[in-house]
């Protein structure tokens, strides 16, 4: 067991059982936890949940974190996920809202996040009872937007904290989604759809569609995405969160261990499984590049197409 960094004074109700020997009355009290060594701005982002499914145990005074990370289709979430399951101590549920009745009315947004953080969510990313952040993956079109005042609410009452994982080169972002989406159809792995693979053999074969891009809806389209990732930063500003970059973290491992200091887990190597698809330069994976370049040069995203990175 990974020793929890703080302790808590009121994680455990004094709940006791009582018998009775003659005219005595014999009362068995659980040991509360010990004072939690903490700043005193921290206590609202430290809980102590009691599971419904199952005991935690001698880690019931191990103190759990929430989080979300919020991001969009394509962002590199998925990847970004796959490093925080890889810390033992760290749950990230998946894309829990991509199921629409899960998102339906905030009643029931509140009924999953309660499931989630009270660790009565079981998946292959439970950690358990020793788990010290616990979190799900939340995309900006899955009712987030929509109930932006309530959930922000449930976010400061329960004292949730917030990854904000974008792309900053939305064209590359939108290559992977259209990609992907033809994927859905055409399914070229052997008759499967994969939004993820973990072989250079099934990226190259992904990657040889390249999309036409429409350069007539390019800047509206790329102009929306931008206009929806502020808006989100406007909605959740006074949440506790940090912002996080696709780029960055390709090109600086060390914002990995930001992270894990954001949410107060101990630090670990955090590793991924993942391969890559789109490789190179955007000029080699969309078709009609050079309609696409004509459309972005002299606009606020012409920097889209010459910037490059490798992962």
């Amino acid at each position: 067991m990974v020793s929890g960094v703080y302790i808590c004074s009121i994680c455990l109700k004094q709940i006791g059982t009582s018998s009775k020997i003659g005219f005595l009355d014999i009362k068995v009290v659980q040991k509360p936890c010990p004072e939690p060594n903490i700043e005193p701005w921290e206590i609202p982002f430290v809980h102590y949940p009691h599971p419904k499914t199952y005991s935690r145990a001698e880690c019931a005074c191990h103190p759990v974190r929430y989080f979300a990370i919020l991001s969009m289709q394509r962002s590199g979430s998925g990847w970004f996920e796959t490093f925080l399951n890889s810390h033992a101590n760290i749950s990230s549920n998946g894309e829990i809202f991509s199921v629409k009745v899960r998102r339906s009315n905030m009643s029931t947004i509140t009924e999953t996040l309660d499931t989630i953080y009270n660790l009565d969510w079981l998946s292959s990313a439970s950690k358990n009872e020793c788990t010290t952040a616990v979190g799900l993956k939340w995309m900006l079109n899955q009712g987030l937007m929509q109930h932006h005042e309530e959930i922000a609410e449930y976010f400061r009452i329960h004292g949730v904290s917030l990854i904000f994982l974008f792309r900053r080169n939305l064209l590359r972002r939108m290559v992977s989604v259209l990609a992907n989406e033809y994927d859905r159809n055409a399914k070229l792995l052997n008759g499967t759809h994969k939004s993820h693979v973990h072989s250079p053999k099934e990226a190259e074969i992904l990657a040889k569609y390249k999309p036409t891009i429409n350069s007539t809806l390019l800047i509206a389209q790329l102009k929306q995405v931008n206009e929806t990732t502020t808006k989100a930063l406007e909605y959740f500003k006074s949440t506790r969160h940090i912002i996080l970059y696709y780029e960055d973290i390709v090109k600086n491992r060390t914002k990995l261990r930001d992270v894990q200091d954001f949410l107060k887990v101990p630090q670990m190597d955090l590793k991924s499984r993942q391969v890559k698809i789109h490789k190179g330069s955007l000029s080699s994976q969309v078709e009609n590049w050079n309609d696409i370049s004509k459309a972005l040069t002299g606009t606020p995203y012409e920097s889209f197409i010459h910037e490059d990175y490798r992962r």
